[in-house]
């Protein structure tokens, strides 16, 4: 080993490291294994190719510090320990990864791979607090082993970074600890370690308070395990004596965990309701539960007084995310309050592995996918008999195999979908970014629209302000956002497309002193082969169709239809073969005379306008609509004089002749006083009119007045206005009229 290469402390340390980590592997390397190791990391610091971290410290000493430390917190195999010791050589370039495949084998290179893979991210100066961060660093391991590995290798960090120097890496240290590595401890089951992790956390980024707890603990500690073991031995004897089956166990919170209740109860250590906590496991069949449950729950409350305010009763109604327990309060000796948590072995492996995991109780974000797949590899972890990680080999990290977490230059992170394009990954920076995104560059390196992301990936979007979405731009995309933004482009330029369209049309329709007339329009639009008039009109904006084309048909399908209309008042009955509309007349022969069309033409079909509903006696006409339909308008109606102004060659005298016995539908408008009674006099008088029907009436009610709507079946004008003239007389009523 070349001493050079080390500091006058660090050589000695490496030395007991070294002695530790042969005596902790019992055996597993074989003097070949220590040789080639010991030559290898020996050539890689006379290369000088070794350079110390942002710590400072010699990855050599960092990588034995971590192998140490992973052969006393979990049960390593050979590999985990190989791969740790070869990383620092594998990242300086020294070993690349095909050398350590032929020396060690497969797999440890695939561990090597995993941990030099994690350990490039923190060169991107990705932020670890982005939710992507952790799930990238999930999918770059590719295998557990790796996450593991990482897991011990920052609490060998941060055991070492005590008293270092430079208090903003200690607390960027402290702050990764406590939002990424921690969880993902606790996921796993690796609580010793998770609960290390946290209070080592708390102690750089708050060492006043984590001395202050920690001084508070020590200086009690001895008088806090004598009062645990008193609390404890009443309740078992009795429970005992009950004929139960039980585990009862008693523990201090974490430091951590107490910093945690203060924040949220304002308290001080010493106010810490349940600084003490004791839990009874029962161990019961499944019909057995609740009331031995409650049993345990009476039998401590005897004991000692509760605090009703602190019950938590999640036996009777669970928890939704599955946890069931009991939580009490007791005041025990010494006036001091101790957590009592009553749970059966069934709840209490729902509360630690399944649905309510501890995690996901002490509410860390979760995903529904990865508690899962975390739960499996923990239940592999506690069941493995010759050695937990021999199960981890073959176990990949395939929990986010269907998505692709990117970087920007500046670090900032993004999932996609797997498959997801270059153009995909600008629309998702912003919809500006993407519409103009003629290319990137993708690891420096230039890429098309349609190059495919992986995770890992630095992408830079190049634009121009020249460039537009086209259509092939949606085959290009596979995200719905992208999809969606292409599409609400294409369509906004399609429209404004369009409107240049019209407007250029209607400019020469103006030139040429024609008038535009959109029923025509419709006509031409269709005669020239578009679906739809947006369609038509982009064509025309875009160019793609002449103007005077569309002008030229325009006025040939004007022609056709001006011809028709001369002959209208000529055109004999046979000619229509019109259905009325329900609340039209019947012509049959028997009412063929209600309606003289035209020059004394009876028994014409046609339709009674809606938007003015014409009964017997009003002055009418008709107009033979663009679907060759004669309508019957009033000469009053809202619609007439536009009717005279544009199309006064479809307009057809029209008259009522002879007697009727058709009820026609009319509509009244009724205002008055919103008194008691006035609608059912209304009706009254309705209903005693023997020519008159009332079919629907909608009243509304506001600041003591009525608004009325009344559709009523009548026969003339004659009779409808004796019907008003009779509302008009009923108190309360303000104001009665037709519906124009």
């Amino acid at each position: 080993m070349d001493e050079k290469f080390f500091k006058d402390d660090e050589l000695p340390r490496l030395r007991r490291l070294y002695r530790r980590l042969l005596s902790s592997l019992d055996g597993q390397f074989s003097s070949g294994d220590i040789s080639g190791l010991r030559t290898q990391i020996s050539e890689a610091a006379l290369k000088g190719t070794l350079a110390r971290d942002r710590f400072g410290f010699n990855p050599i000493l960092s990588a034995m510090t971590t192998a140490s430390a992973l052969c006393q917190s979990v049960d390593p195999d050979k590999n985990m320990v190989l791969a740790v010791l070869l990383s620092a050589a594998s990242r300086s370039g020294y070993f690349p990864e095909g050398a350590i495949a032929r020396h060690w084998g497969d797999d440890v290179a695939g561990l090597v791979r995993g941990i030099d893979k994690v350990a490039s991210l923190y060169s991107r100066n990705a932020s670890v607090e982005n939710e992507n961060f952790r799930k990238l660093l999930l999918t770059f391991a590719e295998d557990i082993r790796v996450i593991i590995i990482m897991i011990v290798d920052r609490l060998a960090l941060m055991r070492s970074i005590n008293h270092h120097p430079s208090e903003n890496l200690v607390r960027e240290a402290a702050y990764e600890v406590n939002y990424l590595y921690a969880p993902l401890a606790h996921r796993l089951g690796l609580y010793a370690i998770k609960s290390e992790l946290e209070d080592m956390s708390l102690k750089y980024s708050n060492r006043d308070m984590y001395t202050r707890i920690a001084h508070s603990l020590n200086e009690t500690k001895a008088k806090r395990d004598q009062y645990i073991a008193e609390f404890i031995a009443p309740v078992k004897a009795k429970l005992e004596a009950e004929g139960l089956k039980f585990e009862i166990k008693g523990r201090t919170k974490s430091i951590y965990s107490i910093w945690n209740k203060m924040k949220k109860q304002h308290n001080t250590v010493e106010d810490i309701y349940d600084l003490f906590a004791i839990r009874i496991v029962l161990d019961c069949p499944p019909e057995r539960e609740k009331p031995e449950c409650w049993l345990a729950y009476s039998i401590v409350t005897d004991m000692y007084r509760p605090n009703p305010g602190r019950l938590k009763d999640w036996l009777s109604i669970p928890k939704s995310n599955g946890y069931e327990s009991l939580h009490i309060t007791v005041y025990g000796p010494e006036e001091r309050w101790v957590e009592v948590q009553i749970r059966t072995r069934r709840m209490d492996a729902i509360a630690e592995k399944g649905l309510a995991a501890h995690w996901k109780y002490k509410g860390i974000k979760s995903e529904n996918n990865l508690d899962a797949w975390m739960a499996n590899v923990r239940d592999i972890l506690e069941a493995a008999h010759n050695g937990p990680m021999e199960l981890m080999r073959n176990f990949k990290m395939d929990v986010y195999a269907h998505e692709v977490f990117v970087f920007t230059p500046k670090g900032d992170l993004y999932k996609l979908p797997m498959g997801a394009t270059l153009l995909d990954f600008a629309f998702n920076i912003h919809t500006k970014v993407g519409t103009q995104c003629v290319g990137g560059r993708v690891n420096g390196r230039n890429r098309k629209l349609n190059y495919r992301l992986a995770s890992g990936d630095t992408v830079e979007i190049l634009t121009s302000p020249q460039q537009e979405p086209n259509r092939d731009w949606l085959s290009i995309v596979v995200t719905s956002k992208a999809r969606n933004k292409i599409r609400a482009v294409l369509k906004e330029n399609e429209n404004r497309s369009a409107e240049i369209g019209k407007e250029l049309l209607q400019r020469r329709f103006k030139n040429r002193k024609m008038d535009y007339d959109e029923a025509m329009m419709s006509r031409t639009v269709t005669r020239m082969g578009y679906k739809d008039a947006i369609a038509f009109f982009s064509a025309l904006g875009c160019g793609e169709i002449e103007v005077n084309d569309v002008v030229d048909s325009y006025i040939e399908c004007g022609a056709k239809i001006a011809g028709q209309a001369d002959n209208a008042d000529r055109i004999s009955a046979a000619s229509y073969t019109l259905q009325p509309s329900e609340d039209s007349p019947a012509t049959d022969a028997g009412n063929s005379d209600v309606l003289v069309i035209g020059d004394n033409i009876k028994g014409i079909s046609y339709k009674l306008a809606k938007c003015c509903n014409p009964i017997y006696g009003d002055d009418v006409f008709g107009f033979v609509s663009s679907e060759g339909v004669i309508k019957i308008h009033r000469s009053d109606c809202p619609n007439a004089a536009h009717i005279r102004h544009k199309y006064p060659y479809r307009l057809i005298r029209t008259r009522w002749s002879g007697n009727t016995g058709t009820e026609f539908a009319a509509t009244l408008r009724v205002v008055g006083k919103d008194d008691i009674g006035i609608v059912t006099n209304i009706t009254s008088i309705i209903n005693k009119e023997k020519s008159v029907s009332l079919r629907s009436i909608s009243i509304d009610s506001n600041d003591g007045l009525f608004q009325g709507s009344i559709v009523i079946g009548i026969s003339d004008t004659s009779a409808l206005n004796q019907l008003i003239k009779k509302i008009a007389t009923v108190k309360g009523v303000k104001n009665v009229q037709r519906n124009k």
